[in-house]
Parts: structure tokens; sequence; C-alpha cells
């Protein structure tokens, strides 16, 4: 198996909607950025799959190494060796992908945010420093659109929040913030027992309706010039609004079990945003 089958196969397997945003891309920038989100599956996969948190901060300290390698020219893993070509045409920086990694550490060593400025802080390192990277490979003339990337990228780890409220819950973490849930009267015990409630549905909308005002400010950002080079993650965006409307229809019963769309309908989304241009 080649580099790029290693990375495909990891961008298939996990079900993600990011999948589906990379079918229309021509065939270099869609190796780049399968490349791209391998990587960060893979430590990813570090931090959900592994117990021990002494074995995971040594995994991620192995895949800070790996970095330098991958900079100085020599990786070894399939992700790094798949992602190397791509580095200079699309001006992928090692601090960059050294900033995911201190991310998923953040994982490892907080389950907690007090307020929406740590989470924020959270979200900058998960998600809108990969939305960065993303539009580098997208393809852009005008330096804003970085700025969208970045305010996408938050938009995109909100409503994975509000998505796996649940399931987080049950690997101990709680990403709402704290100062969020005393406002709304609803105790961490609740998240962490799975305990429905109209205070929880209030919180939740307050959740949802700011992840829907991020969506619109990062389409404010985003120049006219480049929106059509920036088509794959506005396909993101199409299927990640419609998953918070489906969210939203449920009546926010996202503590008992996760909401998803189907493929198909993610395939219909990616393509009817494609052609739109």
């Amino acid at each position: 198996m080649s580099p790029d089958q290693y990375c495909q196969q990891k961008a298939a397997q996990s079900g993600s909607s990011f999948y589906y945003s990379f079918l229309f891309l021509p065939q270099p920038r869609r190796l780049a950025i399968t490349a791209l989100y391998a990587f960060c599956r893979e430590v990813d996969d570090v931090v959900d799959e592994t117990s021990d948190p002494q074995v995971a901060l040594t995994m991620l300290d192995w895949w800070r190494k790996e970095i330098a390698q991958l900079l100085a020219g020599a990786p070894t893993h399939p992700v790094t060796r798949a992602l190397q070509p791509h580095l200079q045409p699309f001006a992928i920086r090692g601090e960059h992908l050294l900033a995911v990694i201190d991310g998923m550490q953040m994982d490892l060593t907080q389950t907690r945010y007090l307020d929406f400025v740590a989470l924020e802080r959270y979200c900058w390192h998960v998600a809108s420093v990969v939305g960065i990277m993303s539009a580098g490979i997208f393809g852009y003339r005008d330096e804003r659109t970085l700025k969208y990337a970045e305010k996408l990228g938050l938009a995109f780890q909100l409503t994975n929040i509000i998505r796996d409220v649940g399931e987080d819950a049950r690997r101990g973490r709680v990403y709402l913030p704290i100062s969020e849930l005393q406002e709304f009267g609803v105790p961490a015990s609740d998240l962490l027992n799975a305990k429905h409630s109209e205070r929880f549905e209030a919180l939740m909308r307050f959740q949802l309706d700011r992840a829907q005002r991020c969506y619109d400010e990062a389409f404010a950002l985003l120049p006219a010039d480049d929106r059509r080079a920036q088509r794959a993650g506005l396909i993101m965006a199409a299927i990640y609004r419609a998953l918070l409307l489906e969210i939203e229809r449920d009546g926010f019963h996202v503590l008992q079990h996760r909401i998803s769309l189907t493929p198909l309908r993610k395939l219909w989304l990616a393509w009817k945003t494609w052609v739109r241009g």
C-alpha cells in the first residue's frame, strides 16, 4: 500500500463529512488535503484510542519528532511521507502541524474549560489552524481568505462539540464552558449522567446560535475572488449546517445518541454546493 493509498483509506474509514468535501478537488489538491486529514486523524486517534495518558503523551512526542523528520526531508510514517511532496507547493508549515499535536495534548491534560475564551484557544489548535492549512491547499489569492478559514474552523469545531456532547461526556470530557453551564443552570453532572432537560435545551440552543453566527461571520470574510477555489470548505459548511438543523429538529437529544446525516445526503449536499460555485 502506498502512502497516498494509506491516507485515502484512513479518510474513507473515518466516515467523516470532510471526506465528501474532497471528492471534487483536482488530484494534487485532493492528495494533499487527504494526507493532511489523515495526519489529523492519526494524532486524534492517539488521544481517543489510548487508555493510558502517559502512553498517549509518549506517542504524541513521537509525532513531534516525526514532524521534525518530515521537515528535514526524511519522514518515516505513511502519512508524513504522503504529506512531504505537498509542503512547499501548498505552504504547509511545520509550526501549524505541531499546533495540531499541541491541541491533541490539551485533551490529555484538560477536560473542562472555564469560559469561551479558553475553549476558543483549544478550538484554534484542533480546528482553526487546520482550516488555515486547508485554505492553502485549496488555493487563494487574497490573504483575507486565511481569516475566513480560521473562523470557519472554529465553526466546525463548535458544531462537533454540539454533536458530541454525550459521547464526550462518556469519556469524561465537557467542552461546554463552565461559565455557560452555570448561566443556564445545567450542572456538569447532568451531561455526565445524560440528563436531558429544558435548561439543557436552552443551553444547546445558545451553543447552536453561536455556531451559526460563526459560519455567517466566516462567509462574510471570504473574498469573492477566492470563493470558487474554497468550494471544498463551503461543502463542509453546507453539510455541517444541515447537521445543526437536524440536531435542532431532534430537540437537542445529543446526550443519548449521536445525530448524523446519511452518506447519500452528504454526497448530495457536496455536489449541490460544488456546482453552485
